[in-house]
């Protein structure tokens, strides 16, 4: 399709991991080749691109996490590392003849709904604005690192950057050195960095859940099985989906299940960690998924090294040659590593995009986030946002989740033309009632269990997960609901708002 003479593209993506990619090349594949990605890294690849610390790789299996229209038969473990992950991206990009449409270094700086023209005109660091019939958001919500909001974090003298950040020229050998956060990432990090510090201090606010990791290589002749019978892949995705979408019942639906689960946890503790000091630090006292399960075969022998202290306390401050923890205790460090997760409710870095009336999206997510399905807002037209509120996991491939948001946009993209409208905008009272209906069921899912997490905001709503299968997302998103969304059929573009409103019902 031809895209519309007022407009400089159909459609503008923002960012260029899973999310960005999966969007242009299903563009590419239905034949819509009037697009741009925007990118303000200087090479594609999202959090693969960002997240190469000691360590790192997936926690879902590599056959699933991948998109299902481009399996990779050359995986070389059950859980992919970061590099794999990367270059697997990178292959996309070329495959499906994507990368001339990608503008690198070119961070978005401001996007703004023209009301008037009925487009988008977004702005980026060193490109001439661009107009666009649709915005897609593709940032994802672990893009902005956190860091803990303590003082003297500028003051140390010693190198210390987050684990999204990571400084290779830093040597560690024979340092001590202070991990702060027990996350995914330093669940990855402190076993590679324990054998070769003199000293290692975790410092730990609340322990995590560690399950074992089943990984393990995948042979040179389970990769050419898969090269040559592409149905065995498949077969081997399929047992993984159902048999991970199958654990939402314990999530969801009868979180006591998960009792189950802490009895597990509870004796891979005892198996590694001989120190009743210690084993109580790391055991946590609230139910599996609350927080986040992580998986991991070396993070509690690590633990119990010689060279590696678990402080059970949060960061008080940082001081020039140390840490102080909330006991009141000082620690003299070397290096610092912040593996203290992303902003999740700060996805677009702050980037303004402005709708209908002024709304600006970041103000309007400061005070509550939400969006319908996860995807579409009010006041913000012709906008989809990949993986937006409530579309977190706590038992499966997050790239799933793209797949159907990716599909669902193309669909009201579709529909939208079909109508002979020029935007469509969802519905009030459907975003409302969509997202209204969320939060009970979250309140009875295990991440309403009882414990504080990022899934929460401030006010105690969970704006991060979704409260379901995978399989009722992919059903819900499957075709556009019409009815829940003001199409504007204007004539023409300088038409008033008033009088070229057409509220289409399906």
């Amino acid at each position: 399709m031809r895209h519309s003479p007022d407009v400089d593209v159909d459609v503008a993506i923002v960012g260029t991991g899973f999310a960005g990619l999966c969007m242009a090349i299903q563009l590419q594949r239905a034949g819509r080749h009037s697009y741009a990605v925007f990118e303000r890294a200087d090479r594609i690849g999202g959090t693969w691109r960002d997240n190469h610390y000691p360590g790192c790789a997936c926690d879902v299996p590599s056959h699933l996490y991948s998109f299902s229209f481009a399996q990779n038969p050359r995986w070389s473990r059950m859980f992919a590392p970061h590099h794999e992950i990367h270059s697997y991206l990178e292959r996309c990009v070329d495959d499906f003849g994507v990368r001339e449409h990608v503008r690198l270094g070119a961070a978005v700086t401001r996007a703004e709904f023209d009301e008037d023209a009925r487009v988008w005109r977004v702005h980026s660091r060193g490109q001439p604005t661009v107009t666009a019939r649709y915005l897609v958001l593709g940032t994802g919500p672990l893009s902005q690192p956190a860091y803990p909001d303590v003082p003297g974090i500028e003051t140390f003298r010693g190198p210390a950057f987050h684990s999204a950040r990571w400084d290779h020229d830093v040597s560690f050998a024979g340092k001590r050195v202070a991990v702060v956060g027990t996350g995914a990432s330093a669940v990855q990090i402190v076993p590679r960095l324990a054998p070769q510090v003199r000293e290692l201090t975790l410092v730990q606010r609340t322990p995590p859940w560690v399950l074992p990791k089943p990984d393990r290589e995948i042979t040179g002749l389970e990769q050419r099985l898969f090269e040559a019978l592409p149905a065995a892949q498949r077969a081997l995705r399929w047992w993984q989906y159902w048999s991970m979408d199958a654990r939402t019942l314990a999530f969801t639906v009868e979180p006591r299940l998960m009792r189950a689960v802490a009895r597990l946890g509870r004796r891979v503790i005892r198996r590694h960690i001989a120190d009743p000091a210690l084993r109580a630090a790391v055991t946590p006292d609230y139910l599996p998924g609350c927080k986040r399960i992580l998986i991991a075969n070396d993070y509690y022998p690590a633990l119990a090294r010689d060279n590696v202290r678990v402080v059970p306390h949060g960061l008080r401050r940082v001081a020039e040659t140390g840490i102080e923890t909330a006991d009141g205790q000082s620690h003299e460090v070397d290096a610092i590593v912040f593996g203290t997760g992303f902003r999740v409710t700060d996805a677009l870095g702050r980037v303004p995009v402005f709708g209908r009336g002024g709304a600006e999206l970041n103000q309007i997510w400061c005070e509550q986030m939400s969006a319908y399905l996860g995807t579409t807002l009010p006041r913000f037209p012709n906008l989809f946002v990949l993986l937006g509120p409530n579309t977190g996991l706590g038992h499966s491939s997050m790239v799933f989740m793209i797949e159907a948001q990716v599909d669902y946009a193309m669909n009201c993209m579709r529909e939208t033309e079909r109508r002979g409208a020029l935007t469509f905008d969802v519905r009030e009272r459907d975003h409302a009632a969509f997202n209204q209906g969320l939060q009970p069921r979250l309140r009875r899912s295990v991440w309403g269990s009882g414990c504080t997490s990022w899934y929460l905001n401030a006010r105690g709503d969970n704006v991060s997960a979704w409260p379901g299968s995978t399989t009722e997302f992919w059903l819900r998103t499957r075709r556009m609901e019409a009815d829940h969304y003001e199409l504007d059929a204007a004539p023409n573009p300088h038409t008033s708002l008033h009088s070229a409103r057409d509220r289409v019902a399906g």
